[in-house]
């Protein structure tokens, strides 16, 4: 089978409501050039405005094709949203478990995407360094508040390589950047996450390394409308310590990681006298979110 055959990469695309932006999504994945299959993998969590309409006015390409997951009311999927434990995490696995491809690129109904040959970048760079489990790169942020594109990125600055020792110091990976290698199982534990795409790559990374492309080659929309910009700032803390403590309950991690994630959890037999500290280091570790 040649590369041309079959979906080397898989695009995870998680949408809810998102109709003022899709087609900027879906548009931005369709003008990709590359020299090998994509699919499509579309997840919508019951949208109640015309997100998913909007998006089956698409159309496949020759080289793209657009796999939207069936998802009728009173079916499978439906009835897992329906637990009480469930939660947009279950969307996010729903949508990995079934992208084919060798490798994912995570995109959101949101954020889009500003360079034709991004996918192409990934893959060349990924086929070439096996020992690099994650390629991403720097990305532009739209302020949707003020209508005005930021041309810089505001991640924490970090080296071309880094690792999971570095990536236990908080996220720098934006979304609409990443592309990770398709080896890995989600753990049930996984949906009990409140952040989802940093246990993610704490859970497929292991001992390969992770690597920063300069380009800017996609957009991450703030707006008032997502998820995460409606929570407080407590909130966030609180979730972002949630999602600590299962990666340190369940991933078997470097004696390092575990320091430092450790160092960011609050110690209960201290009585919280550390809260100052926690409470810095947590915000440093959202400086992305």
């Amino acid at each position: 089978m040649s590369l041309v055959d079959y979906p080397l990469v898989s695009v995870r695309l998680m949408v809810y409501n998102n109709e003022p932006f899709i087609r900027e999504a879906i548009e931005s994945i369709l003008m990709q050039n590359t020299e090998f299959k994509v699919e499509i993998v579309v997840g919508d969590d019951f949208s109640t405005d015309n997100t998913l309409k909007i998006i089956r006015s698409y159309e496949s390409t020759k080289k793209i094709k657009i796999k939207i997951l069936d998802r009728p009311v009173g079916g499978e999927y439906w009835c897992k949203r329906k637990n009480k434990n469930a939660s947009v995490r279950t969307n996010f696995m729903d949508i990995v478990e079934n992208c084919s491809g060798k490798y994912i690129a995570f995109l959101d109904g949101d954020d889009y995407w500003a360079d034709p040959l991004k996918l192409q970048k990934q893959v060349s760079f990924l086929e070439q360094n096996t020992d690099f489990g994650i390629c991403f790169h720097n990305v532009a942020i739209y302020d949707q508040e003020n209508n005005k594109l930021i041309d810089d990125n505001i991640t924490r600055e970090v080296k071309e390589t880094t690792d999971i020792i570095e990536l236990a110091n908080g996220n720098y990976i934006h979304t609409p950047s990443v592309m990770l290698r398709n080896d890995f199982v989600i753990p049930d534990w996984f949906e009990k996450s409140p952040i989802g795409d940093w246990t993610l790559y704490m859970i497929v990374l292991k001992e390969k390394k992770i690597k920063k492309l300069k380009e800017v080659m996609s957009v991450y929309r703030t707006h008032d409308t997502s998820i995460w910009s409606r929570l407080s700032q407590e909130a966030k803390i609180n979730r972002t310590l949630t999602s600590v403590k299962l990666v340190l309950e369940n991933l078997e991690l470097p004696v390092a990681v575990k320091g430092i994630l450790m160092n960011i959890v609050p110690d209960k037999s201290k009585k919280l006298k550390r809260i100052n500290t926690v409470l810095n280091r947590v915000k440093k570790f959202l400086r992305i979110l």
